[in-house]
């Protein structure tokens, strides 16, 4: 799930929450580059103005302001290109699941010793939070 306020109001208790952040710089270039993509009239100058208007009135709202959730992973993708932002977003959700496993079995996930392993069932989710 994608916006401003997800990890704060939406999904307060989401057992992992990604703030994926970048200068406003860059989020302005990406944005004026869609724009001259779709062949719409582009400033970049206004576009980063514009850009860091609603940041401004985002962050300084009372009503669920912009900013990460306490609890999340923050992820700068600033100098990053689409893919190496899905292929980290993609490894700290496995990482997260891996140690989210870890301690509902109570052990490590990298090297398993089946002699020792549970069986997880269903119903022992029962008292977890959806993923």
């Amino acid at each position: 799930m994608v916006g401003r306020d997800i990890g704060t109001v939406v999904l307060p208790d989401a057992d992992l929450k990604i703030y994926l952040d970048a200068v406003p710089e860059e989020r302005s270039r990406r944005r004026y580059q869609e724009m001259v993509a779709r062949g719409q009239p582009a400033d970049y100058e206004q576009v980063l103005a514009s850009l860091r208007r609603r940041d401004a009135y985002d962050s300084g709202r009372e009503a669920a302001p912009l900013r990460p959730a306490e609890d999340a992973l923050i992820l700068d993708s600033t100098d990053m290109t689409i893919e190496q932002v899905l292929e980290r977003a993609m490894a700290l959700v496995v990482d997260w699941s891996r140690s989210s496993l870890s301690r509902l079995v109570g052990q490590s996930c990298s090297s398993p010793d089946y002699s020792t392993t549970r069986t997880v069932r269903p119903t022992d989710y029962a008292t977890k939070r959806p993923i």
